[in-house]
């Protein structure tokens, strides 16, 4: 019997797996786009902002105080903080030179025009859904109704020896689908515009999809029960969009999720964190049908779980209007959350959102109601028209321990139940959030 050489064995297994690398990297990157430019045959319409604003292209790349679409947000990942891109139709320093095929690799591909493979900071795992029709509609509108900027895009701060982009490609083959949305036979066309929607242009999953180890979205779409089942980024929780009745959107009415999208909040919350941009940017401006047709596709989610609902107890009213308490984080309800969200916790609905039965209160995971008490929001402003209330802040006002006390209360009161948060926890997320720190958070998307 011949015996192999160990220099050889790992010769032949180094070949093998370059040779497997080398098969995945000209896959990945084998993409042709087969559009072509319109031409000036090719009006912009009205429907192009739309598209855009399905996207929400302008929450990533622009800037407060900033052009829009001239880039220049920082956004952290593992390796280190990379920067938007200027989007704008400038020749130089934008997509001016952009054919509509640069632009569909781009944008659907995750490849510049230069060959780069992009980040997938990027949403292309979710934009390469977009049919061909949005992908022209978009180009029309960044070329022939964005202002060009002249504005240099800034370096990434990943340290040059980790800077090659060839692993993306290998990324790219493993996580990254490569067709547009089919449209499913068993459901009608209502059902399948909101998958559309939710799936491609709104890239949901890019924040409520849990992500596995490669950074990766673990579910692209409904064929799985980790798709839109929550997931923490940004230090908030974006909470699960399926069926789940304590938390997930297992209470909520079609008319519940159409009036979180149209202006922000409804009986059962209000929007804050990253959701903030989405609504001002984004889905404010939607049509009255595809807010239906996305409303109608989220409900249609399973639960990924068996949950009991919410019973409320009237008893911690009681207990707070007829007598002193001296039940941990009650006095501090008493005194700072009651006059807005009420004694009985059932707020001033849809302005001030209630607390009891509140998914958000009862999620397992408390990052979303940690940050909220220590940071508050910032202003909703629907189709350009703010709020008239927004959660103040309390990081000044009250210690880790105080903190992690009123929430505890107020997620295992008034017919709630969910674990107590520890003061750890609360300093951890605080140093996380600090506004006077300059660096920003794993896969920062706003």
């Amino acid at each position: 019997m011949r015996v192999v050489s160990k220099a050889v064995l790992i010769g032949g297994v180094t070949v093998l797996c370059a040779g497997g690398i080398l098969t995945c990297l000209v896959l990945a990157s084998g993409h042709k786009s087969t559009l072509r430019d319109p031409g000036s045959a090719s009006p912009s319409g009205s429907g192009d902002e739309y598209l855009a604003r399905a996207a929400d292209c302008v929450a990533c790349h622009s800037i407060p105080g900033g052009k829009g679409f001239a880039g220049g947000l920082k956004m952290g990942m593992p390796l280190g903080a990379i920067y938007s891109t200027n989007i704008t139709p400038d020749p130089e320093t934008g997509i001016g030179r952009y054919s509509l095929a640069d632009f569909d690799l781009a944008v659907r591909y995750g490849i510049a025009k230069d060959g780069r493979h992009l980040y997938p900071a990027m949403p292309y795992p979710s934009y390469v859904k977009l049919a061909d029709a949005d992908v022209v509609a978009l180009y029309r509108f960044f070329m022939q109704q964005v202002p060009p900027v002249h504005q240099a895009n800034l370096k990434s701060e990943i340290p040059a020896l980790l800077s090659f982009r060839w692993p993306v490609a290998f990324w790219n083959f493993l996580f990254a689908p490569g067709a547009s949305y089919v449209a499913k036979s068993g459901h009608d066309a209502v059902w399948n515009r909101g998958a559309y929607l939710v799936q491609g242009p709104g890239h949901c999953g890019a924040c409520h999809t849990p992500r596995g180890i490669g950074m990766q979205e673990k579910a692209l779409d409904d064929g799985s029960a980790n798709f839109l089942a929550g997931a923490e980024l940004d230090a908030w929780y974006a909470p699960s969009l399926r069926g789940d009745v304590r938390t997930g959107l297992g209470t909520w009415s079609t008319k519940d999720i159409g009036e979180f999208l149209a202006q922000g909040h409804n009986r059962v919350g209000s929007a804050f964190g990253s959701m903030t941009d989405v609504i001002n940017n984004s889905t404010s401006y939607f049509s009255d049908s595809d807010i239906q047709a996305i409303a109608v596709y989220l409900t249609s989610l399973p639960a990924r779980s068996t949950q009991q609902a919410v019973a409320y107890d009237n008893g911690t009213t009681d207990a707070l209007l007829n007598r002193p308490t001296t039940q941990p984080g009650a006095a501090l309800y008493a005194s700072d959350c009651a006059s807005c969200h009420g004694f009985d916790a059932k707020g001033f609905t849809p302005y001030m959102p209630a607390l009891a039965g509140n998914p958000v209160v009862l999620d397992e995971n408390p990052s979303s109601l940690i940050n909220v008490v220590l940071n508050g929001s910032v202003p909703l402003v629907a189709k350009g028209t703010p709020d008239a209330y927004r959660m103040p802040q309390f990081r000044q006002q009250l210690s880790d321990q105080d903190t992690a006390e009123v929430i505890s209360f107020m997620r295992n009161r008034w017919g709630s139940q969910a674990p107590a948060v520890t003061a750890a926890q609360v300093a951890k997320l605080r140093e996380t959030t600090n506004p006077t720190s300059d660096q920003v958070i794993i896969l920062k998307m706003r």
